[in-house]
């Protein structure tokens, strides 16, 4: 039996960067889940934290490593500077949005537009990488509007590559950057699978990692052992997020793992630690809480679950005996 290259990847399994949902509780809630995930911060725009409050946007607790920061931009001096900052802050990587096609996202000259230049890109990437010792991915997709041929991301990835960049994820849908909204550009323009595979076989010195509708175990396992060309990597976005229980078979499943995965009332009583923590540091319960809502997802009373930590009077109470009061509703005989 021939072992697989790709069985000791650090970027097997990643939980896609999610804007508004990937925060730092969520991140440490899905910690607890699986220990070799790779996470992802939202995506934070460069001139943010070139301009902003850099300790707010990118503080974390270090039980998420590995943990990796996306960040949003096309000018080449606040990359620069967020990538300094990014190994400052001590991120396993630097990850360059080249996917998102919110209008929002085009007129700050970031996002999927970027693919559109792909000299720029590349010199952002130059720059990026001789700024610090981390590693610089990119996300992108396969292709912008009516420019879908394969050529247009193979240019793309090739650009880059010559640059240095050797890792890419690659949200194997194109993005229409008019006329769809970010929610539509998730599920109407079709999945391509085999544009990631292609690109994998095409340069074979570089890690392709397939995101974009994972939502079974049968297509991450295809993916990641496909008889034409293996991806080194999945992410996974949604699923992971509104399951999140799936993360705890991640471990065994992709990792060879030999130890048993947490329980649901497991993963919650270490959480509600860090949820005493953060009370006392005046974050809201509500916003802590908000990431496990799925955590009983399928199960019986998991809909109770949900609906006793959606309750405004409960969350009002600011306590963590919430969540025990939830878990003690769900479990009891």
């Amino acid at each position: 039996m021939v072992a697989d290259p790709n069985a000791f990847s650090p970027l097997r399994f990643c939980v896609a960067p999610m804007l508004e949902w990937t925060d730092r509780h969520c991140r440490f809630f899905h910690r607890l889940l699986s220990k070799r995930a790779r996470l992802y911060t939202e995506m934070v725009a460069a001139p943010a934290l070139f301009y902003g409050d850099a300790k707010r946007l990118l503080d974390y607790d270090a039980f998420e490593h590995p943990v990796a920061l996306q960040i949003g931009g096309s000018d080449i001096r606040q990359l620069v500077h967020a990538t300094k900052l990014a190994q400052q802050w001590g991120y396993d990587e630097i990850n360059l949005n080249c996917g998102c096609p919110s209008e929002r996202v085009q007129n700050g000259s970031f996002g999927a537009c970027l693919m559109k230049t792909p000299v720029l890109v590349a010199d952002c990437i130059r720059a990026m990488r001789n700024a610090a010792r981390i590693p610089v991915t990119v996300k992108h997709r396969i292709g912008v509007d009516d420019t879908t041929d394969y050529a247009f991301v193979r240019d793309f990835v090739g650009a880059l590559a010559a640059a240095g960049c050797d890792t890419f994820i690659v949200h194997a849908r194109s993005a229409i950057l008019a006329g769809l909204s970010p929610k539509e550009n998730r599920t109407i323009p079709p999945l391509r699978y085999e544009t990631a595979r292609q690109l994998q076989h095409d340069f074979p010195d570089c890690r392709f990692i397939l995101n974009g509708g994972l939502t079974e175990w049968t297509a991450i396992h295809e993916a990641l052992h496909h008889k034409s060309s293996s991806l080194c990597g999945v992410m996974v976005g949604r699923w992971a997020y509104h399951d999140p229980y799936m993360l705890a078979q991640v471990d065994r499943r992709l990792f060879d793992t030999v130890l048993p995965s947490p329980s649901r009332r497991e993963v919650l009583e270490n959480y509600i630690g860090y949820v005493r923590t953060m009370l006392e540091r005046g974050v809201a319960l509500r916003t802590m809480v908000r990431h496990i809502l799925g955590l009983y997802h399928g199960q019986p009373r998991g809909r109770l679950f949900r609906r006793y930590l959606s309750d405004a009077n409960n969350l009002k109470r600011n306590s963590a005996e919430v969540i025990i009061d939830a878990l003690n509703v769900v479990e009891r005989n």
